[in-house]
C-alpha cells in the first residue's frame, strides 16, 4: 500500500496519458500503416502512457 501511495502520481498520468492516447488514435489517427503511432491502437495507448508519466512526474515532490 506504501508503494501505491509513493507513486499514486505517476499511476495517475499512465492512466490519463493511456486514455489521452486512445483518444489520438481515435480522433485524429490514421487508417494506413504509414504513420505507425496513430494507426495502431495499442502503441498509442502506450505511447500516451508514457508521455503522461513523464508530464506528472515533473509535479512529484522529491
Amino acid at each position: 500500500m506504501n508503494l501505491i501511495k509513493k507513486y499514486l502520481l505517476l499511476i495517475i498520468g499512465a492512466i490519463v496519458g493511456g486514455g489521452a492516447g486512445f483518444a489520438y488514435y481515435y480522433f485524429i489517427g490514421c487508417g494506413t500503416d504509414t504513420c505507425p503511432i496513430r494507426s495502431n491502437p495499442l502503441i498509442s495507448i502506450l505511447f500516451g502512457a508514457v508521455i503522461g508519466v513523464l508530464v506528472f512526474d515533473l509535479f512529484r515532490k522529491k
